[in-house]
């Protein structure tokens, strides 16, 4: 199958590790040149850089704060000014809580306002920012993908406060209109969900629960980052042909983490 990436220009937001990383190295396999972003790994960015490079593939470390959305608009263009545009978009980049990642031992009344405001700000309207921002070039070329990563717990929910996925879910419909809005301009847009993924940026998990999340799956086993940016290099590529709107979901999404942790 021929994925049509070779010379097509990729900008991967949130690339220095776990998914992002993965997905970068994938689009580097794949022939296409790769911008990555980073927010404060710059060494690490780099080093994905440099692994890309290593295989042959060309390779940019660009910073994109999701905070502060004037810094997406300057991504983009340093992107662009060095190679002449951007064809795929994989929005991943994303912005936890103070906190972390989701808590469920935090109730909902717990979380500040303001923390709702800065959650889907960054995670919705930054997303969103990272579109309005390569749209216009990719409607000039007639032609363009954008993969905007979402996650499992949009659509399962997680015992804890829910802004996170909330501004996750938020995708879904953003993925939708920009279907029908930039489809007579040759631009897939798709969503991409991921279940529990075992990378490199997740905390250490115990054995057994990761043996429970994978028993309720259909293949018995947790999706890796690089399972999870396969899927994510099909619908950014020509071998996706006429795929837009949809939300896709790894196997690991089977896996109904709320159900195991209540």
């Amino acid at each position: 199958m021929d994925t049509e990436l070779k010379g097509r220009v990729a900008l991967v937001t949130g690339a220095s590790s776990g998914i992002g990383a993965a997905t970068a190295r994938a689009y580097g396999r794949e022939g296409a040149r790769v911008a990555l972003t980073y927010r404060g790994s710059r060494e690490k960015a780099l080093q994905v850089a440099s692994a890309i490079e290593a295989e042959g593939g060309e390779a940019l470390a660009v910073p994109l704060d999701l905070e502060d959305l004037g810094t997406v608009e300057e991504a983009v263009t340093a992107v662009a000014d060095h190679w002449g545009g951007i064809d795929i978009l994989v929005a991943n980049a994303v912005r936890w809580s103070s906190a972390g990642p989701p808590d469920a031992s935090v109730r909902f009344e717990d979380v500040p306002l303001d923390e709702w405001q800065t959650m889907i700000n960054a995670n919705l309207v930054g997303a969103a920012a990272q579109v309005r921002a390569v749209l216009p070039g990719m409607r000039a070329r007639n032609w363009g993908r954008i993969v905007l990563i979402s996650s499992g717990i949009a659509e399962e929910g997680l015992p804890g406060p829910g802004p996170y996925g909330t501004a996750k879910s938020g995708l879904h419909g953003l993925a939708r209109s920009l279907a029908w809005e930039a489809g007579r301009d040759g631009i897939l847009v798709n969503v991409v969900a991921p279940g529990f993924t075992l990378t490199d940026s997740r905390p250490p998990v115990p054995r057994a629960v990761i043996d429970a999340l994978a028993s309720h799956t259909p293949t018995r086993r947790l999706s890796s980052a690089d399972d999870v940016a396969g899927l994510v290099v099909f619908l950014g590529s020509g071998a996706n042909g006429n795929l837009t709107g949809e939300v896709v979901r790894d196997g690991s999404s089977a896996a109904r983490a709320p159900r195991l942790m209540t």
